[in-house]
């Protein structure tokens, strides 16, 4: 498994949002770049960056900090937010991501989706934020009547390779994940690649997704356990590969 040290934008600074919301912040960096550059010397060689300005505006508002974060680093960076037209993901994959992640505009427009499969292949990751098992839309602010493990099966079959799957209820909150939850994700799309997002903060939860036995449940983003000194990169990547 693979561990994705994540960063979230707001304001050009390092933040962490309490269950997503932006009057629930904490700033734990103003240099976003010496901070991936100090999870990469800690062993990581992937980042989960999500541009939280981007998100609520709707557009891309961190792109050249990323693109420095890449240039710099050498990390395997996936990033969300903010893409939801074909201008915001292509600058996104000329600066050099691994994945864009596309979430809301993955519900309301599977023929952009499609269209964005067709030309950048593995590199479109769907982001899947649910609650009690329904999809969570706009900022976590609102709840559709689709369920999270058929969303996943309608992008799948467009071709999407990867699925950042998060829990809203538990992210954040540093204790564990919503393992039945990303159980049912991950049986119900075996040839997808499951990201595991919410309350992942301890080598043992790792350990604990491991157990579940799904062979596509590919990684797990670590982010508040990091910054609150709860757990350590290292410690957490050590779970993953033991």
């Amino acid at each position: 498994m693979v561990i994705l040290p994540a960063i979230d934008l707001m304001e050009n600074c390092c933040v962490r949002l309490r269950q997503g919301r932006a009057d629930q912040r904490t700033i734990y960096s103003d240099n976003p770049v010496q901070q991936a550059q100090s999870f990469r010397d800690k062993g990581a060689e992937h980042l989960h960056v999500v541009d939280l300005d981007g998100a609520f505006a709707g557009t891309p508002k961190h792109t050249a900090i990323i693109a420095q974060i890449i240039r710099e680093c050498g990390l395997k960076v996936e990033v969300g937010g903010g893409l939801r037209t074909d201008e915001a993901v292509a600058e996104l994959m000329e600066v050099g991501v691994a994945r864009a992640i596309i979430g809301t505009r993955a519900l309301e427009d599977t023929e952009a989706l499609a269209r964005w499969v067709q030309c950048y292949g593995e590199r479109i990751a769907v982001g899947i934020d649910a609650r009690g098992g329904f999809v969570q839309t706009r900022d976590w602010v609102e709840t559709s009547t689709m369920k999270a493990t058929d969303l996943a099966k309608k992008v799948a079959d467009l071709g999407v390779q990867t699925i950042i799957y998060t829990d809203t209820a538990t992210d954040g909150m540093l204790g564990g994940t919503n393992l039945q939850a990303m159980q049912e994700m991950a049986q119900a799309v075996p040839g997808v690649k499951i990201i595991a997002s919410g309350g992942v903060s301890l080598p043992q939860h790792v350990t604990d997704l491991k157990a579940l036995g799904c062979d596509n449940l590919w990684g797990a983003i670590v982010g508040k356990a990091i910054y609150e000194g709860v757990t350590t990169v290292e410690a957490m990547i050590a779970a993953a590969n033991a």
